[in-house]
């Protein structure tokens, strides 16, 4: 048994945020005394009188549910110079995560059984719960549905063709329709080719100074208003991926007003930086969707607070330094994020008033979990146990990461809040070296 003791317990499922010890037994919560119980002085001596492997200290730190992530490309298999599901896996550790879903553009891709079931069993050798949705589409073509029940049979967890958009209309709700009847929700990479001169750069003013036209709000704009009115027509669970634009998030506002099952997803780069982080970073700010304009960055901040957007997942896509540091427009887009996730949204979110620490969890574990219909998120009595101890406000610098890559505009940077400890099936998994626990 572990005993956590003196934490500030956040539990983003009841809203619960006070001081309390937690056991830890087997892979489940035992037990967990709120401090400001009657009984704290008697249940303090049960719980003193146990017999403990480890006990740790997290007076002053928070503990909550393990992070889950949505949105992650592990390149495994077909791209593993980049990254693989084992130095994945540890990059998510580090990072508190305890649950991912790795999306299902590799190669092969994730269009097949074989491949799915491979990328699962690599995924039950590390030390956290390493999950796979299945592709949408044969070979990301937009034209032959998957076997997606075959794909569920075999332990997908959802559908995406993430990083290529699906243009047909009529396909797009032949699939919402096809995952609706499998009960699994479908994830969508919303950009209209016919509208994108040159992808990961917003069309704008930094574009202007650069010579090239760019990527227009447009591309995304339409086609999350026509898959917002798919989804309410099919009742499909649809997400929308790393929304960046105030018109989609308007659009996704008034699709769940209607009635839409709706859950649209932003990432940490999308509401810290904007498109003149090109001009700082150049291809480490380069990303599909592109940064967009203040205005776009404060809409998603106020999509995060009102319900509209749900979940903060990463979009953690590595890619190789040679990679990176081809010219701006052959290089390709994404950065890494699970290693600075939950520094963002502290620093940008909780630190600012945006959000508070039970809100930013329910984006970070409870929401991504319940899109996908996982046992996740929630800290109770007999919940899993997994889970991340953090101090909120401890200062570090981005130096380096665990992750292979180190595709990111926040390397080298200072962010306050740190993870001290990330634990998944009641195991540690990361530790960090300055805590002794």
């Amino acid at each position: 048994m572990i005993w956590i003791r003196g934490g500030r317990v956040i539990d983003p499922k009841s809203g619960r945020d006070q001081r309390a010890d937690i056991v830890l037994e087997g892979s489940r919560i035992a037990q967990i005394l709120w401090k400001e119980e009657g009984r704290e002085e008697e249940a303090a001596k049960g719980i003193a009188s146990c017999s403990y492997a480890k006990i740790i200290d997290a007076s002053g730190l928070v503990v909550a549910p393990g992070l889950v992530d949505v949105h992650v490309h592990f390149r495994d298999p077909g791209f593993i110079y980049k990254e693989d599901i084992f130095t994945g896996a540890a990059a998510a550790a580090k990072g508190g995560f305890t649950t991912v879903v790795c999306m299902a553009n590799t190669n092969p891709k994730i269009d097949n059984v074989e491949t799915l079931k491979e990328v699962l069993e690599k995924g039950k050798k590390t030390p956290i719960h390493v999950l796979a949705c299945g592709a949408v589409s044969m070979g990301f073509g937009g034209k032959e549905l998957t076997d997606m029940e075959a794909l569920k049979e075999a332990g997908a967890v959802g559908f995406t063709d993430d990083g290529i958009p699906l243009t047909d209309g009529r396909f797009v709700k032949q699939a919402m329709e096809a995952a609706a009847r499998l009960g699994l929700p479908i994830s969508l990479h919303e950009e209209e080719p016919a509208f994108i001169a040159q992808n990961g750069i917003n069309h704008g003013k930094v574009s202007e100074k650069l010579g090239i036209i760019g990527s227009p709000s447009l591309a995304e704009d339409s086609l999350v208003a026509r898959d917002c009115m798919i989804a309410l027509h099919t009742q499909a669970a649809v997400e929308i991926q790393h929304i960046s634009s105030k018109n989609a998030v308007a659009a996704v506002r008034m699709a769940k007003a209607l009635g839409a099952n709706l859950w649209a997803e932003v990432t940490p780069h999308h509401f810290t930086l904007t498109e003149e982080a090109i001009e700082k970073h150049g291809s480490l700010a380069k990303m599909n969707p592109p940064l967009r304009k203040e205005e776009d960055r404060q809409a998603l901040i106020a999509g995060l607070k009102d319900g509209t957007i749900a979940i903060i997942a990463t979009d953690h896509a590595p890619h190789s330094r040679e990679e990176k540091e081809k010219p701006l427009m052959d290089s390709p887009s994404g950065i890494i994020g699970l290693e600075t996730s939950l520094a963002l949204g502290l620093r940008e979110l909780v630190h600012k008033g945006h959000l508070s620490l039970v809100e930013l969890m329910q984006k970070m574990s409870l929401n991504p979990a319940q899109l996908y219909q996982l046992d996740k998120g929630r800290l109770e009595e007999g919940a899993p146990a997994d889970l991340v101890i953090f101090n909120e406000h401890e200062v570090w610098k981005a130096e380096s990461f665990i992750s292979k890559a180190s595709n990111s505009p926040f390397l080298g940077e200072t962010f306050e809040g740190k993870v001290k400890m990330t634990i998944c099936g009641g195991k540690v998994v990361y530790q960090d070296k300055e805590y002794s626990g």
